[in-house]
């Protein structure tokens, strides 16, 4: 009973944070969209939890991302017209979310099963929390974007909007090229029960989480120039993502499977001393 109330506090606090980043934006679309995010999870959670299954968990985000933008986007259309900046921006993060729900969903299918899930599903509380987590993620990495698209001016053409496509451009190439890497290395029979220490894995414990992170500064930077006032806490982005990625759902959890598993081996070892976790 406390362990479910725990929950369900967490996810009042993810909602209640989310949603308080939407309120100090002062625009209505913003507020709206992140609720939209939120009640998207809430929706799936109930066949997710009456069948049991995580197998459309990953591919549910990246679709909720996909409506959030094309709701700010045709809204801001109706209002303004046609932003070749907002259409920019929000194709960036449509792109990067159909390529990475894409290869989750195909990656779980294939696989049969997200192990991470193995306790979750089986209490409604906390399979109900990793929904509404899920929600929280959609709406406080996509707050600068869709801040910035729902501006009065919308997003602006200038000298940041091209550093910033940059870094979102050098950022999805390095997670596209991490995740076909790690995929092929996997796919090879001859190396089960080994680590990938080859390509860009060489250089970075975890590049596609690098490229994560350095896409979403990338979409930062873009909007930046269209916030305003208290829209500027929607830059919280990056960080959000560095945090969720190294502290929370990512690293730290395949840091301490991998050192399960190949922690005896002194290559392991050796890798481990010589190679960053993301970039330095």
């Amino acid at each position: 009973m406390i362990k479910n109330l725990i929950h369900l506090a967490f996810s009042f606090i993810a909602f209640s944070l989310a949603y308080s980043i939407a309120y100090l934006t002062e625009i209505d679309i913003v507020k709206n969209a992140i609720f939209y995010s939120f009640v998207i999870q809430w929706i799936l959670f109930v066949p997710a939890y009456f069948f049991q299954t995580e197998k459309f968990y990953d591919i549910s985000g990246s679709c909720t991302y996909t409506f959030v933008i094309a709701y700010v986007l045709y809204h801001q259309y109706a209002e303004s017209g046609i932003n070749f900046g907002n259409i920019i921006l929000g194709g960036c993060v449509i792109i990067w979310a159909i390529r990475l729900g894409t290869f989750l969903f195909l990656r779980i299918h294939k696989a049969g099963e997200d192990k991470r899930f193995n306790d979750i599903k089986t209490s409604a509380s906390r399979f109900f929390m990793t929904w509404t987590l899920q929600g929280m993620w959609v709406s406080i990495c996509s707050a600068c974007v869709i801040t910035a698209i729902s501006s009065a001016s919308g997003v602006k053409i200038n000298l940041l909007f091209f550093v910033g496509l940059l870094f979102f451009l050098i950022g999805l190439i390095f997670e596209i090229v991490a995740d076909n890497q790690k995929t092929k290395f996997r796919n090879d029979p001859t190396n089960n029960d080994k680590f990938i220490s080859s390509g860009l894995w060489s250089y970075s414990r975890h590049p596609n989480y690098a490229g994560e992170i350095i896409l979403w500064l990338g979409l930062s930077i873009i909007a930046f120039s269209s916030l305003n006032d208290w829209q500027y806490i929607t830059l919280i982005s990056p960080l959000f993502t560095y945090v969720l990625l190294v502290y929370i759902s990512g690293v730290r959890i395949l840091e301490a499977s991998g050192r399960k598993k190949w922690g005896h081996l002194e290559s392991y070892q050796d890798y481990l001393k010589k190679t960053p976790s993301l970039f330095f």
